[in-house]
């Protein structure tokens, strides 16, 4: 829920208006995806407003000893039309700390990540329509020791979706879902468990996978090993499914988030095998693609 903003907010917000109108100087990004910067930049004002740009669907920010406040705003090379259709994603560095991430829209402010909040693994997503990010440091006896950082994404609503299923992130995919996850996944492989690694901590797994067959992957996640000559990687899911090591090959598929492959649908490649047939016999398999 929405509210007022705290005192220590108002001088900010209204630094915030006034540089909207062209009162400061912006911060670009050099390679307009990543933002690295510092507060000692303007000690001597601490209620500076700092705005950032950044024209990537992914990249980091990391805002050494934070005073102040930044606006970061992404602004992916598409059609400002297409943002409505837009997810962004943030995912905190694990040792951020020195300030609080906010949602801000005209003026309102709604809190997103508190300072010191310590959840490794968790992700922060909205709707790019929501607002932007509005980033305020904390007050510090000591701010040579304070980063605050966190990557970014920019994401399809559909995909983010997949991403973050709420209702049953372990339930099995349908054969429906399962043919559309081999069209539309950033990597669809044949393979077999080799070991599992539990993170209780981040309540993730690390499915340690041997790929037998490599039929698509966006980024190299899944790299063939000097020593065996064999490819492998890993993928992570959430550690409530209770994923163990088990004999026989199954058809890996799933999205890169934040760098890392995230498992979506994860049938029996035997089971796969058959609804794969069904589908090409009736002429309803969304797309191509060679199951033996």
């Amino acid at each position: 829920m929405r509210g007022a903003p705290a005192a220590g907010l108002l001088p900010l917000l209204l630094g915030l208006r006034l540089l909207l109108c062209g009162g400061a100087e912006a911060q670009y990004s050099s390679d307009l995806c990543n933002w690295k910067g510092s507060g000692l930049t303007h000690e001597s004002h601490k209620k500076d407003v700092e705005q950032v740009y950044l024209r990537c669907s992914e990249g980091s920010i990391e805002w050494m000893y934070p005073t102040g406040a930044l606006i970061v705003n992404l602004r992916p090379n598409t059609s400002p039309a297409s943002y409505k259709h837009l997810t962004v994603c943030i995912k905190p560095f694990k040792d951020s700390a020195g300030a609080n991430i906010y949602l801000e829209k005209t003026g309102e402010l709604k809190l997103l990540v508190r300072d010191g909040e310590r959840s490794p693994s968790k992700v922060y997503c909205f709707g790019y329509d929501q607002g932007g990010l509005f980033v305020e440091a904390t007050p510090q006896q000591d701010i040579s020791r304070k980063i605050t950082g966190f990557q970014y994404e920019l994401m399809n609503k559909g995909i983010a979706s997949d991403l973050h299923t709420v209702s049953a992130p372990c339930r099995p995919c349908s054969d429906t879902e399962v043919l559309l996850a081999v069209c539309t996944s950033d990597f669809v492989i044949r393979g077999s468990i080799r070991d599992v690694t539990n993170e209780a901590e981040e309540q993730e797994s690390i499915i340690h996978v041997g790929v037998n067959k490599l039929y698509r992957q966006k980024s190299k996640v899944f790299q063939l090993t000097g020593e065996s000559g064999n490819w492998r990687g890993q993928i992570k899911t959430l550690l409530e499914c209770g994923v163990r090591p088990g004999d026989g090959d199954f058809l890996f598929t799933g999205r890169m988030h934040f760098g890392e492959a995230r498992l979506g649908c994860a049938p029996r490649f035997k089971d796969f095998q058959r609804m794969y047939k069904e589908a090409k016999d009736k002429g309803l398999n969304p797309c191509e693609i060679g199951p033996d």
